[in-house]
């Protein structure tokens, strides 16, 4: 028996537990509330585990952490910031140790959460009211008067106002998620990407802080008449992107995205959420998440709150797709157009477009880059609209000066897409007034070399000059590959960038493939 014994500190030798980490009687429960108790004697750990082991707080058990000194609970919080309470002892190593922990806690560390109740034998050393304000201590108890019953009720009152404290946190942090969230996915202009980037938000939303590992999967369907595809995925989904629903082994998953689709809404069903988002265009998309654990009330709320900022996003994408797709249409049948008036087809602004884009990306352009790229590529004989037909279409060789008249359907493309707002625009204008230009220098219309040459124009230029000998012209009968390659290779450095006529061999058997998609015959 020690001096700082009364009923609730004597406690057998053999209920004493070892200095560290308990895990609590209950490890495969909800993860416990973990308390910490800060006392040099090892009875008084022992004898408040005992009076507490069976306590459970809104389903949870504890766990306790052991520190026999001011320094290792100093150590103990860094470790173990999810700490709920610590019954702290004020003398241990030095009359004020306790108190120096406490300081230590809040000032240093910056938990303002763990509740600190202070329990002295020498209420003298460390008087109530000073050390409460001074300390910001929660609790304060005299060992004398802490009975069985009123540590129980003492750390009962901890953990609920813990409990309040992290779930205002959950909320201030999971509203300023979803403020930073939504703007950020506002930008995604395409339905794959917003929906996975839905995912991701929404995964991060619900992922608790407590040094938990995320544990949520998810998927993204669309649903229009005769087709239910999965356009994104994370966890154990992910292999499955791009198939119909109906292909994945999980009849759970398919139900519960059958169930909101034939209710017609947004469910909540244990430790899944399916979100429901129909729009105006008659398709319907549907977000499914789940965990390993139920959903609390706070998840739920936060995830309603989310989503209906997001409903609207459904809507807009859509609307910003068929907005980009009728552009890309025009576009595309204004390339085609004038390479009809040339008497090409107009399959050869489809390769060009493809294949650009597919040579941009090996080159390292982004995505978005890529894209513009498809997009502006059909655009770069616009000027030819300037050129007389019987120029444009004359069989034979040209003069001088027919030839000429030829070379300046570069300049006149640019004036006509050059005055444009679009990015699309600008970059077909890019396109249009570079394509002729030579990595030597020697092309036209201005004479740019290497590096000044933008990359939409040198990217065009090659594949238009590759696409170009591949068919008949009303100039020339189509080359075979092998003199086509062997052109090329000629030109590395003369006529095309020699990284990009390396890239494109490297990757021939792909670009042909392109080629045989869109055949003129």
């Amino acid at each position: 028996m020690s001096n700082k014994n009364d009923e609730l500190f004597f406690v057998p030798d053999e209920t004493i537990h070892p200095r560290g980490f308990d895990p609590g009687p209950d490890p495969g429960m909800v993860r416990p509330w973990k308390i910490m108790i800060v006392d040099d004697e090892e009875e008084v750990h022992g004898t408040t585990r005992m009076v507490l082991q069976e306590l459970r707080f809104e389903g949870r058990a504890l766990a306790f952490l052991s520190a026999f000194s001011g320094e290792e609970a100093k150590r103990l919080i860094v470790e173990h910031p999810d700490t709920a309470a610590i019954l702290l002892d004020v003398v241990m190593e030095t009359e004020d140790s306790g108190l120096e922990v406490a300081r230590h806690i809040r000032d240093r560390v910056g938990n303002h959460f763990v509740r600190l109740i202070l329990r002295t034998g020498h209420p003298g050393q460390a008087p109530e009211m000073e050390v409460v304000l001074k300390y910001d201590i929660n609790d304060y108890k005299e060992k004398g008067d802490l009975t069985f019953q009123k540590l129980y009720t003492t750390v009962i009152g901890a953990l609920r106002s813990y409990r309040d404290l992290r779930i205002i946190d959950r909320n201030r942090k999971g509203l300023q998620h979803i403020i930073g969230a939504s703007s950020g996915l506002f930008r995604h202009r395409t339905l794959d990407r917003f929906a996975g980037g839905l995912l991701t938000e929404l995964s991060a939303l619900l992922n608790e802080e407590e040094n938990d590992e995320p544990g949520f999967s998810g998927l993204a369907a669309v649903h229009r008449p005769e087709e239910f595809e999965i356009i994104s995925a994370t966890g154990r989904f992910e292999s499955f992107i791009g198939l119909p629903v109906r292909e994945l082994p999980f009849d759970d998953v398919i139900g519960a995205l059958e169930q909101a689709l034939e209710c017609k809404k947004s469910l909540f069903l244990e430790n899944r959420y399916v979100g429901y988002f129909p729009t105006r265009n008659h398709s319907e998309h549907l977000i499914y998440l789940e965990h390993g654990q139920a959903l609390s009330e706070l998840d739920r709320n936060l995830v309603r709150i989310f989503m209906a900022s997001m409903a609207v996003a459904f809507d807009n994408i859509h609307l910003n797709q068929e907005i980009a797709d009728t552009q890309k249409e025009v576009i595309c049948t204004l390339g085609e157009v004038v390479e009809t008036r040339s008497k090409e087809t107009a399959f050869h602004v489809k390769r060009v477009a493809e294949i650009s884009r597919l040579l941009a990306l090996k080159a390292g352009l982004s995505e978005e880059e890529s894209e513009l790229l498809r997009q502006a590529s059909p655009m770069h004989d616009v000027g030819k609209v300037g050129v007389p037909d019987i120029i444009l279409n004359k069989p034979g060789p040209l003069s001088e000066t027919e030839f000429s008249v030829i070379m300046d359907h570069a300049r006149i493309g640019y004036e006509i897409l050059k005055n444009s707002d679009r990015n699309v625009m600008r970059a077909a204008a890019i396109v249009s007034l570079q394509h002729h230009e030579r990595w030597n220098g020697q092309g036209y219309p201005h004479g740019l070399k290497g590096d000044d040459i933008h990359i939409f124009g040198r990217i065009t230029g090659l594949v238009d000059v590759f696409d170009a000998l591949s068919h008949d012209r009303v100039y020339k009968k189509a080359w075979p590959l092998t003199d086509i390659l062997e052109y090329i290779r000629q030109e590395r450095g003369r006529h095309f960038d020699p990284r990009l006529v390396d890239l494109f061999l490297d990757h021939l058997d792909d670009f042909v493939d392109i080629l045989k998609s869109y055949p003129d015959d």
